[in-house]
């Protein structure tokens, strides 16, 4: 059965009350801007935005009709598998190293399909339009739909949709993302434009026969083409959310009362109905009078309908324009008065102009310690992972091994070229029993051996039966450099032997190296782990002294499903259960309790199917989890 699952709670969802939660994001482009040309630069980017508590960044993927990850589909379709003419992006996979590089200081990555239903920029429809030229967005004379520059495709048409939802779902399925984003051209129209024959054609048939109205601007053929594309937007997050229910739905569209009237967009619907869990308006303004105009009327005409979803975005650089720091402070002022909890960037550079001014601004005022995104409910999502380096207490050699300067992760690595066996040993402080990702660090060079044995060590026989894997790294292939997933164990809390690496098919006439190992938890094995610390995981968090709310198993269930908790001293204790709208639905227990671990049972038997929210409360402590009903 395919729910329409809307991630959604009215309620102050937090898991502590020291702990701040805030939407802390910036764009990444592809022009004007230095990030994407090597991988040097992306690390340099997302240590700089981990130091200024930037906790989601929204890369652009999608320019001028062409991806900027390698795509089969693009291949299969106009022979272009990447975006041509951008030497630096060519040979290279700049998606997959952003998204290890920030989720190892804990960053989300929502990837940014910037384009939209555009096809290019002043080339009469581009490639697209070229191969498919039926695809053309037209207006009322049959030209070509052309808007500040921009060439469309008809949003409506399900070719085009089936197209843009392809790519979509290539990064989806293909990358570890945290969800995708939409922007003022996804998904949109200018107002100018319907009458292709796909779109009259389908027009017709819900209209016994009758053609469009020849005025772009009448109230109901207006209202039609924007719910094509609310209605699009809807079937793209319930498609989502049925592959993964974590991935978050990001649109950035123009403001309302703007975005309505001359792109077809209805972010008032999209409002209402739920349908993104991030909502983030274009308030690109240059002056405080306008900002606080363009801010108080899009919350009046979007935000007062999701406020838990609204987030503010502002423009700090266009061009040669830089936010002087007075506004930039003066915007972000409004944001919190307004209650607003966080916004966006546009874009990267901005915070970097004037010797970092904007950020450190963030840095040493409004972001001056670690958030938690809303979005996720009072849980670390993506926590920062744990390395330990070769020349740690934490690693155990065998053999000889001698330290060397080769630009490796901190400057430096260990050799060896012993004829004897030599190995080095990681050990890792394991907070949290789950699955971990392990990743190591490479420096390649055409000296070094092609038969590096690495064996991962787990606390299950998912290998196979057995709890050991052994990976063979060629060390000496240099397009392999930087974090490289070796595979993936599951490990229970404590000090562990997690990796170990050794000569064991060493060549004569080669160096083996070994430096950093990273581990990193795997969300997609862990969608329930509920870390709630953004500084370290709960070392203790099977221990009933803790305030822990477990995720209800089953789940899904229908209709009877058990949720247990464990309470740290005597207290008032109250479990209620809430629907997606945060109405309260049924009470558990609301009675005073003693330390311990409890389990209480959940008939759902006189409720429809959907999610809905369990939250504990015991004292000051309080915890949400989400649960879903399937009948």
């Amino acid at each position: 059965m395919k729910l329409k699952i809307f991630v959604v709670f009215l309620l102050t969802l937090t898991i502590s009350q020291a702990q701040t939660q805030e939407f802390r994001g910036v764009w990444l482009t592809n022009v004007d801007s230095y990030v994407l040309d090597s991988d040097a630069n992306i690390i340099e980017a997302m240590n700089y935005l981990s130091s200024i508590g930037i906790n989601v960044i929204f890369p652009v993927v999608y320019n001028k009709g062409y991806t900027l990850y390698p795509s089969q589909i693009m291949d299969s379709l106009f022979n272009e598998p990447i975006i041509p003419d951008e030497p630096y992006l060519q040979n290279r996979d700049f998606l997959d190293r952003m998204i290890i590089e920030a989720h190892r200081l804990g960053i989300e990555v929502i990837p940014w399909f910037e384009f939209g239903f555009s096809t290019s920029y002043s080339e009469n429809g581009g490639h697209i339009i070229a191969k498919f030229p039926h695809w053309a967005l037209e207006d009322n004379y049959g030209n070509l739909v052309v808007k500040h520059g921009f060439d469309w495709s008809s949003g409506i048409n399900p070719e085009v949709q089936n197209y843009m939802n392809s790519l979509i779902f290539e990064v989806i399925n293909n990358y570890d993302v945290d969800g995708i984003q939409g922007d003022d051209r996804l998904p949109a129209m200018p107002v100018e434009g319907g009458y292709d024959s796909v779109t009259v054609e389908i027009y017709k048939s819900e209209h016994s026969g009758s053609a469009p109205p020849t005025s772009y601007s009448d109230g109901p053929w207006m209202q039609w083409r924007a719910n094509k594309l609310t209605t699009f937007l809807s079937n793209l997050k319930d498609s989502i959310k049925t592959i993964n229910e974590n991935l978050i739905v990001s649109m950035s569209p123009t403001p309302y009362y703007w975005g309505y009237g001359q792109y077809l967009q209805d972010s008032k619907k999209w409002a209402q109905d739920s349908l993104a869990e991030n909502l983030i308006p274009q308030l690109y303004q240059y002056n405080i009078s306008d900002y606080n105009y363009a801010l108080n009327s899009t919350w009046t005409d979007v935000g007062q309908y999701y406020p838990n979803a609204f987030y503010a975005g502002m423009l700090i650089k266009s061009g040669t324009y830089v936010a002087p720091q007075d506004l930039f402070k003066q915007m972000l002022q409004a944001n919190r008065t307004k209650g607003i909890k966080g916004e966006c960037f546009f874009f990267y550079e901005g915070l970097r102009a004037n010797n970092n001014e904007l950020g450190d601004t963030l840095k040493n005022s409004f972001y001056n310690s670690r958030a938690l995104l809303p979005h996720r409910y009072g849980v670390d999502w993506r926590p920062p992972a744990s390395i330990v380096n070769e020349d740690s207490s934490a690693v155990i050699q065998i053999g000889t091994w001698v330290l060397k300067s080769r630009n490796g992760w901190e400057g430096k690595m260990l050799k060896t070229t012993d004829t004897n066996y030599a190995a080095l040993e990681y050990y890792f402080d394991v907070d949290s029993d789950c699955y971990y990702d392990i990743f190591e660090y490479r420096v390649p060079n055409t000296t070094y051996t092609t038969q590096a044995v690495f064996t991962l060590f787990s606390d299950s026989t998912i290998y196979n039966g057995i709890d050991t894997a052994q990976v063979i790294i060629d060390q000496s292939n240099v397009n392999k450099t930087g974090w490289h997933k070796i595979g993936t164990v599951y490990l229970k809390s404590g000090n562990k032997k997690v990796v170990k690496v050794d000569n064991s098919f060493l060549e004569s006439d080669r160096e083996l190296v070994a430096d950093a190992i990273m581990l990193m938890v795997n969300r997609k094995k862990n969608p329930d782990l509920n870390l709630t610390s953004i500084d370290d995981f709960d070392k203790k968090n099977n221990q009933p002294g803790n305030f822990i709310l477990y995720q209800n198993y089953p789940n899904p269930f229908n209709p009877i499903t058990k949720i247990k908790f464990n309470i740290p001293s005597d207290n008032r204790v109250i479990l209620k259960i809430f629907d997606v709208l945060g109405q309260e639905v049924k009470t558990l227990v609301n009675e005073d309790k003693k330390t311990g671990t409890y389990e209480v049972e959940f008939d759902a038997s006189n409720l429809s199917s959907g999610v809905y929210f369990y939250q504990l409360k015991a004292g000051n402590n309080l915890q949400v989890k989400k649960c879903i009903l399937i009948k």
